[in-house]
């Protein structure tokens, strides 16, 4: 029998898989709410507050150090009210004090973050990872809180008081939610410049380290070398992609993404996986493949959504946040090697190819283990050693496989097994995207059953909850979960997944549009009836996630060229003016954004109409030729003539019907549609054009 734990705190009756992980530590936690608020007033306690989520391998380390030490756990209950917070949960929360901890610390903010609040929830004091004990480098965790009973108990009191209102105070009134001009067209071109200027020609991304895998970037870029036929964009996509395929943040067993590298080269990843990652990266090597035809970055996209699919999905059909980046009391250890493993495995002879290809070495390169990595590509690889390529192919896979079968009996990484609903958007988009590409109605049948899952189990009257757990949601939605599924719905129906999903997303837009949005202007992250967020706030910069004003505004600039609603335009206007000021200081840290200035400003833009007979003659076909060609920001509508929800949400498809019983493909733009075409050899013709 396992042992009763020692101590059980709050935790214990949170659903948040993070917060669990706390649920038995001494330190006298409480989950976000009213309970810890109430007490920090009557205490007149200020608040720990400590951020950070299930996989974050700093935020274990600390718990391993600090919260599960008796004697720190004494000094934190002495002097705090304790709240621990899922950033993944809780975005809002985390967003809103994040950013103050930037202003407040020296150096880079990250995860874990500890932030010392006021009892009316105001902050003074911010920090990251703590040592539980001060050295040479770093103040400890327990010297930090009897400063803090010093400041908080004595003279300081009433100034630190002080600064935290005017802390709040500084950002409230730095809040921007209208603005006056459109940003002008040559921002566009600006931001590519400085992304070139930015980019790492060597081992492609941005230079530097750390690295992130930024996916929106590459699609950005993408659409830039197709409007404008620029080279250079092209180049660095390749070159980022390629290299990033080939370094040790790519499981080449498993597939799929680590979070980041920590060096230049893409070799030694932070080996956390998140599904945002991944869902964005699975539609950057689309796009790209759509561009080159290479097999590469179709494989990736394949590769990547196996492994989605096969260790991230619920059997009812929504997928989870994350896997851990430690196993067995190791970071890495799970996706790393020792040469003599390898060779029980394959065979001293076979062993010696696979290890010359992926840089396996008796001294290892991650604490004396191997992360697989590609030095050379196949061809070359095979020129300089006089192999057939498809024949070393053949062997690695079969290699990679032996090698999969054994990792696969390893102790698995902890995974984050909460849905996200915004998340899950974003993966929903790249599935329904890649799964025509591919002409695979198994991935896409998995993209209809997600969309299905967050509409039975995350749809509640008549709005998104953000979290799903052990069957029961929770959390309210945020501009992020209904900017995302709106993405993923308007993807889903432009696949040909059916109106439906056209039906419901325009439902979620008039709620933003309602309930988020600043009045002529963009939307705020929250939709303000939480009295305990002291701040409610407008978000426009990207992070490893693009901004949800971003792609909201994408939602918009979709619709209206979807329905030719003009109020779409209008709303999609009002967040490009209230970012511009934000694009113009830097533009590259507003990407998204940048992306729907083009989108905004391309004339070329088309609308296809799919009006489809009653045999749906051609289906497959046009299906083929509209997701394996790159078309900058086209709309496609498939149209049926019992389709009564299409014809009422899009009411100029009434005139654009079959003709003589054919299935007829309309090129328009803005309403306005070019000669109708029923045979396919004009359709296929028309569409190599683009």
């Amino acid at each position: 029998m396992s042992e009763e734990p020692q101590f059980t705190n709050r935790l214990a009756r949170a659903k948040s898989p993070y917060l669990l992980q706390h649920a038995h530590n001494p330190v006298d936690w409480y989950p976000w709410g009213e309970e810890a608020f109430a007490a920090s007033r009557e205490q007149n306690k200020p608040i720990f507050l400590s951020i950070g989520y299930a996989t974050c391998h700093w935020c274990h380390v600390m718990e391993r150090e600090s919260f599960e030490d008796v004697d720190i756990a004494k000094l934190l209950n002495s002097t705090f009210i304790n709240i621990k917070v899922d950033r993944e949960e809780l975005p809002e929360v985390d967003s809103l004090y994040m950013e103050f901890a930037q202003s407040m610390m020296s150096g880079a903010a990250g995860w874990p973050l500890n932030v010392i609040l006021t009892p009316d929830l105001k902050p003074f004091f911010a920090t990251t990872y703590l040592p539980p004990h001060s050295n040479q480098q770093m103040m400890g965790l327990a010297d930090l809180v009897e400063r803090i009973q010093e400041v908080w108990g004595g003279e300081e009191h009433e100034r630190v008081v002080e600064q935290a209102s005017k802390i709040v105070q500084v950002f409230a009134e730095g809040i921007q939610t209208t603005g006056e001009e459109l940003p002008d067209r040559e921002l566009v071109e600006d931001t590519a410049e400085l992304l070139f200027r930015m980019s790492d020609p060597i081992h492609g991304g941005m230079k530097g380290a750390p690295k992130f895998p930024i996916g929106y970037q590459s699609n950005f870029l993408l659409h830039e070398y197709t409007t404008e036929s620029e080279g250079r964009a092209l180049f660095v996509v390749e070159r980022t992609l390629d290299m990033m395929q080939r370094g040790g943040i790519y499981d080449h067993l498993g597939g799929g993404f680590s979070r980041y590298s920590v060096d230049e080269n893409w070799l030694v990843p932070h080996f956390e996986k998140m599904l945002y990652d991944n869902a964005l990266l699975i539609f950057s090597y689309l796009e790209t493949w759509q561009i080159t035809k290479k097999p590469l970055f179709r494989s990736v996209c394949e590769e990547t959504l196996g492994y989605l699919i096969r260790d991230m999905r619920h059997p009812l059909g929504g997928f989870y946040s994350a896997e851990d980046a430690d196993s067995e009391g190791h970071e890495g250890y799970f996706y790393t090697w020792r040469l003599d493993e390898i060779k029980n495995i394959l065979g001293n002879e076979e062993s010696a190819l696979f290890c010359a290809y992926y840089g396996v070495s008796s001294e290892g390169n991650f604490h004396g283990r191997n992360i697989l990595h590609i030095t050379q590509r196949l061809e070359e690889f095979a020129q300089a050693r006089g192999l057939d390529p498809g024949e070393l192919s053949d062997k690695l896979n079969l290699q990679r496989k032996l090698l999969w079968k054994v990792r696969e009996q390893r102790p698995h990484p902890f995974k984050d097994d909460k849905i996200l609903c915004s998340w899950n958007g974003l993966l929903l988009f790249s599935m329904a995207q890649t799964a025509r590409a591919f002409g695979d109605s198994a991935i896409y049948e998995k993209a209809i059953e997600t969309a299905r899952f967050i509409k039975k189990h995350m749809w509640q009257d008549n709005s998104l909850l953000r979290c799903w757990r052990e069957g029961a949601p929770f959390n309210e939605a945020g501009l992020e979960d209904y900017a995302f599924m709106i993405h993923g719905l308007l993807a889903l129906f432009e696949t040909d997944g059916g109106s439906e999903w056209l039906e419901w997303a325009i439902e979620m837009v008039e709620i933003l549009r309602e309930r988020f949005k600043a009045e002529n202007g963009a939307f705020y992250q929250t939709d303000g009836r939480d009295p305990n967020l002291i701040l409610r706030k407008v978000q426009f910069s990207d992070g490893a996630e693009p901004s949800g004003n971003a792609v909201h505004c994408e939602n918009l600039l979709r619709l209206y060229a979807l329905t030719l609603d003009p109020q779409y335009l209008i709303d999609a206007e009002d967040v490009l003016r209230t970012a511009h000021k934000f694009i113009d200081n830097y533009a590259p840290g507003y990407c998204y954004h940048v992306m729907n200035l083009a989108r905004y400003y391309d004339k070329q833009a088309r609308t296809f109409v799919v009006a489809l007979n009653e045999q749906e003659t051609h289906l497959e076909a046009l299906r083929q030729l509209l997701y394996t060609t790159f078309i900058p920001h086209r709309s496609v509508i498939w149209r049926r003539e019992n389709d009564s929800v299409l014809l009422e949400e899009i009411p100029f498809m009434k005139e654009q019907k079959p003709i003589e019983g054919k299935t007829t493909l309309y090129i328009c733009q803005k309403g306005v549609c070019q000669k109708p075409l029923t045979d396919l050899a004009e359709m296929t013709s028309a569409l190599s054009i683009f």
